[in-house]
């Protein structure tokens, strides 16, 4: 067969039709309800947003000014500019219930280069996700440990741009590893895992909120907003990453019972109820403990022993450890299936895209799981935290353009949801998104550039010939 021109390669489009046939006949295990799919997408989006992020872009550091109280208005934002999207990916679910996420849904009605950049994207940015959770469990381990008279070396606990003397940071690895190890056992077992986790993340927060609320001292409200809008806007982009967990859930698609009945509602549900919970803890928070003085690795848990309640930061810390431990695991859950999708594809080597007999891409598990654990033990969370939310406001731009253009040229496509206002709300969304990456810094932006630069080199040396939807692709004369 004749080798397609070279820019056809580069805009063809995976069939529809071909997707629902791999999602009917997925070597993934369909064993994910409703509830199982929702406690994913909250455990993916609340977690490392109240109990680390808060307290750091509240108080500020490292050149950044704080945000003071008014942090409650950077979840706001973000959250705003995030549930634009989230009704992208939920029309998006609704129609394509396959792995793959934005990877896919770009491949679908975008082309093939411009969904292999924003999986290959997506490959970092799910794995440093991953990462500056773990760091943010890790801070609430120790504070554990330190409530019950056991202090960890800080070279084990701390990394060398922390400046505190530290050497590696044990406890975010062995976060990484242990959740690495859940992953590793199948759909059945980490879905199960996550519902009861969450359960227990949903009872600490409302607890958090009802107990603080008694500590309060609107005192600590003034200045509201210390360092002008400004910061709340730059504020908002780091905290983005808090509020977008539901699109990593989204890569569980293959494993959901009814897909297209259960993903939309999932992504609305968990959304909702973790912005709800954003708003309450922010508040409880900053009115606690002046924001000048939260510890950023721990916030509650500092908060709580400023008020002299030393028993309930310890409670507290630990059960942070466990519910933070779910986001970990909704972010490293993406990533392995988004990297198997795009394997299946031929896009990167069909090695990775082997599944056990629990229906594991294990491999790649393995892998991501270890690359976290790498970021997680050496780099600070600040920059982690940014690395993250740069490349999924790049997959946001992404999937809201890609849903106007789908609307439009498959007008005939089953929805089993709509998003409404259409195009407005995906067009708020490119704009809010666009905005939000504006306001990250230039080095994040470059370190972005230079991943994407790599990737491109990727596309063209192995993607592109590889790619089943390359007539001569080799993968076509050797058996799948």
């Amino acid at each position: 067969m004749s080798e397609p021109s070279f820019f056809r390669s580069l805009v063809r489009r995976k069939p529809l039709d071909q997707i629902m046939a791999e999602a009917a006949n997925s070597p993934l295990k369909k064993t994910l309800g409703l509830w199982h799919l929702t406690a994913l997408g909250i455990g993916g989006i609340l977690g490392v947003g109240i109990f680390s992020l808060a307290g750091l872009v509240a108080r500020g550091g490292d050149g950044v000014p704080g945000v003071g109280p008014a942090v409650l208005f950077s979840f706001l934002i973000a959250g705003l500019a995030s549930a634009a999207a989230a009704l992208s990916y939920a029309e998006f679910t609704g129609m394509v219930p396959r792995a793959g996420s934005a990877y896919t849904y770009g491949y679908v009605a975008l082309g093939e280069l411009v969904g292999w950049f924003i999986g290959w994207d997506l490959l970092l940015e799910y794995v440093a996700v991953a990462a500056v959770v773990s760091i943010g469990v890790a801070g609430y381990f120790q504070a554990f440990l330190g409530g019950v008279g056991v202090d960890m070396p800080i070279w084990l606990t701390s990394t060398v741009d922390e400046g505190k003397g530290g050497f590696i940071n044990l406890p975010a690895i062995i976060v990484c590893l242990v959740v690495t190890w859940i992953l590793s056992r199948g759909a059945r077992a980490f879905g199960r895992f996550e519902l009861i986790a969450v359960g227990i993340k949903v009872l600490l927060v409302l607890g958090i909120v009802g107990l603080g609320a008694f500590f309060i001292n609107t005192d600590n409200y003034d200045p509201f907003m210390p360092n002008g809008f400004s910061s709340v806007i730059t504020g908002a982009a780091t905290v983005f990453f808090a509020v977008f967990g539901y699109d990593a859930m989204s890569t569980a698609a293959e494993e959901a019972k009814d897909g297209p009945k259960h993903m939309p509602r999932a992504i609305v549900l968990s959304l909702g109820i973790a912005l709800v919970l954003y708003i309450g803890a922010s508040l409880v928070l900053t009115g606690m403990q002046n924001y000048a003085d939260i510890d950023t690795r721990a916030g509650f848990a500092s908060a709580f022993n400023s008020v002299g309640l030393k028993n309930v930061a310890t409670i507290l810390s630990i059960f942070a450890v466990v519910s933070i431990i779910t986001v970990v695991l909704t972010f490293l859950l993406g990533v392995t299936r988004v990297w198997f999708s795009m394997s299946r594809d031929g896009l990167l080597p069909r090695w990775f895209a082997h599944t056990d007999k629990r229906g594991v891409p294990n491999r790649v598990t393995w892998i991501a799981g270890c690359a976290a654990a790498f970021l997680a033990g050496v780099f600070p969370i600040r920059e982690v935290a940014e690395l993250t939310n740069i490349g999924i406001l790049a997959a946001f731009v992404v999937v809201c353009i890609a849903v106007i253009v789908f609307r439009y040229t498959r007008p005939d496509a089953e929805r089993a949801f709509r998003l409404p206002l259409m195009p407005v709300i995906p067009a708020f969304g490119v704009l809010a998104s666009g905005f939000l990456i504006w306001q990250l810094d230039d080095l994040t932006k470059l370190r972005f550039l230079i991943w994407l630069v790599i990737g491109l080199a990727v596309y063209f040396g192995y993607s592109r010939r590889h790619s089943l939807l390359n007539p001569n692709s080799p993968r076509h004369r050797i058996p799948e």
